[in-house]
């Protein structure tokens, strides 16, 4: 089973797939973790490149990001499948129709396509949309102290933001049957267990 969490920045996702992932290792489930971009050692070093460098053209972003992910999906997904192993990543192919399509004003057409040849076809089996108002994740980001650990693509304007949600939101309402939308509002703890039972009752257990 290949469950992807999505959502914008601030969202709890990457809280809730860590959890979701004990939970599910606890049970006697086989559990991979990983994430997009940053996937094994070459997905490190493109992540690096994306996140950490100044500007980087829409254009050079996205074929960065379908590198990462072409690789990704050979080397680590796939496999991981293939063993019969429940995978959760932290983003995948729906981001990238997101933020450089919705976001950036790539074609959305052409991103479609450049994701199924560089993920060979793949689609989860299920994709949890973390969903809140962008002023609320962006605000998450901040420490005690008002900085902000944040990479280049959190730095973007909030109008952005808020196209990037209106797209996630667009992509759920195209594909209801693998989304799921989560309300990101909720606690950590309560947001993993939707997410927990949700994966549970689709694996028949």
């Amino acid at each position: 089973m290949f469950v992807t969490f999505e959502g914008p920045e601030g969202a709890g996702k990457s809280t809730a797939l860590r959890s979701i992932a004990e939970r599910l290792t606890n049970t006697g489930h086989s559990v991979l973790t990983t994430r997009e971009p940053g996937g094994g050692a070459l997905g490190k070093r493109i992540r690096q490149m994306l996140l950490d460098e100044g500007s980087v053209s829409p254009e050079t972003e996205v074929l960065l990001f379908l590198a990462d992910r072409a690789n990704h999906v050979e080397s680590i997904i796939e496999p991981a499948l293939h063993e019969n192993k429940i995978v959760l990543c932290d983003r995948h192919a729906d981001s990238t129709v997101v933020y450089q399509g919705y976001g950036r004003g790539l074609d959305l057409e052409f991103l479609r396509n450049a994701n199924r040849f560089a993920t060979k076809g793949l689609v989860p089996n299920l994709t949890f949309l973390f969903d809140l108002e962008p002023e609320i994740g962006l605000e998450r980001l901040k420490n005690p102290d008002g900085s902000r650990d944040v990479n280049r693509l959190d730095r973007e304007p909030l109008e952005f933001h808020r196209k990037v949600r209106a797209g996630f939101l667009t992509l759920a309402d195209e594909e209801p049957n693998r989304f799921v939308i989560l309300d990101a509002t909720k606690a950590p703890s309560a947001l993993a267990d939707d997410a927990y039972a949700e994966i549970v009752r689709r694996l028949g257990s």
